[in-house]
């Protein structure tokens, strides 16, 4: 694979930042719904897991226009950001948003699986040793579950570094800014005599796609050892 161009590697950069962000945006979030629907029984739980799976049944598109509508320079929450000089429509900052939202219904599906995997007997004794819900998630559920989280990281990077539909109709394609590898890869495909650029940064993207894969099937390889382990 030849090397990348100035332009072509600014592109991947800027991908990689806007995914990077867009999980650490989706994590803490993630983190409490996937605890909550994990360990607790509350009025609304169907609705709200309902509602998580939105962002992955509906077109894209229209999630990206939905996220135009409260956060564009006039929409409900973005008239106040833009006030504050906090805009986020078509801005890169807007699109590390739609990765996030389009990551986050994988996030909480994995961290759930994760938590929902934890022997709750330790968190029992925990508790019996004076534990409080805060010390016993941060010192017993977190670390045992720490394989699932991983793997839902980086499934939710790879879907976040993937996003096309939510981010090009909610920010745009503005180079250096929101044209990130899906949008260029778009774009390449429309141009005559871009056969080479669109080779590389489809190599480039199964790379990383290889990569995730093999990361996410190794760290469940390992929780399957260690679970076999236990019931040795």
């Amino acid at each position: 694979m030849a090397v990348l161009s100035t332009a072509e590697w600014q592109v991947v950069a800027l991908s990689l930042r806007i995914a990077a962000v867009g999980v650490l945006l989706a994590l803490p979030v993630a983190l409490a719904l996937g605890y909550a629907l994990s360990r607790a029984r509350f009025p609304g739980k169907a609705l709200l897991e309902a509602l998580l799976t939105l962002p992955l049944v509906l077109p894209p598109v229209v999630t990206g226009y939905a996220l135009l509508v409260l956060f564009g320079p006039h929409g409900a929450l973005g008239a106040p950001l833009e006030r504050l000089g906090l805009g986020v429509a078509f801005r890169w900052r807007g699109a590390a948003l739609a990765a996030a939202v389009m990551a986050l219904p994988l996030l909480v599906l994995s961290l759930r699986a994760a938590f929902d995997g934890v022997d709750r007997r330790l968190e029992a004794a925990a508790a019996t040793l004076g534990a409080g819900p805060w010390r016993r998630f941060w010192r017993v559920t977190l670390p045992l579950s720490r394989r699932g989280v991983m793997a839902g990281l980086t499934l939710a990077f790879a879907r976040a570094f993937g996003e096309f539909g939510a981010t090009i109709s909610f920010v745009g394609n503005i180079p250096g800014e929101t044209r990130t590898l899906s949008i260029a890869l778009w774009e390449l495909l429309n141009q005559p005599g871009s056969d080479a650029a669109v080779g590389r940064l489809v190599m480039l993207s199964l790379a990383l796609a290889l990569l995730a894969t093999l990361g996410v099937g190794l760290l469940r390889r390992e929780d399957r050892s260690r679970e076999d382990q236990r019931d040795a």
